[in-house]
């Protein structure tokens, strides 16, 4: 079994950065792929990005490429988010997922609670 909880959203201006974490425990992170996902309101929840268990193979949203990066912490059992040049359309729930494989899909057996993003022009 594993928690996870997601931390570091907040308020930003557009052209701003946030960096997300999040934090699991039961297990080590470095058990499973981890991704994040976000959903605005009135749309469905999107795959953003995700990182093997390696580390090796890590995969972004077209949306995103190039303005945000996911990073394993050195404890293992942390994983990040960090966002720059922030979007007004970058605004959502964000949440952290874990698995056994790397997807672009919700198969995921474990999820977060969220954390709240939000961009403003």
């Amino acid at each position: 079994q594993v928690q996870l909880v997601e931390s570091g959203g907040g308020s930003v201006q557009a052209g701003g950065s946030l960096r997300l974490s999040c934090a699991a425990s039961g297990r080590t992170l470095t058990t499973y792929a981890m991704a994040w996902f976000r959903q605005a309101p009135g749309k469905e929840r999107e795959f953003v990005g995700g990182i093997d268990r390696t580390g090796g193979t890590i995969y972004y949203a077209d949306s995103v490429k190039g303005r945000f990066t996911i990073t394993r912490g050195n404890a293992k059992n942390t994983v990040y988010l960090q966002m720059n040049s922030l979007k007004p359309d970058d605004t959502a729930v964000y949440y952290c997922a874990a698995g056994p494989l790397l997807r672009v899909g919700r198969e995921y057996a474990y999820w977060g609670q969220g954390t709240q993003v939000t961009v403003s022009s």
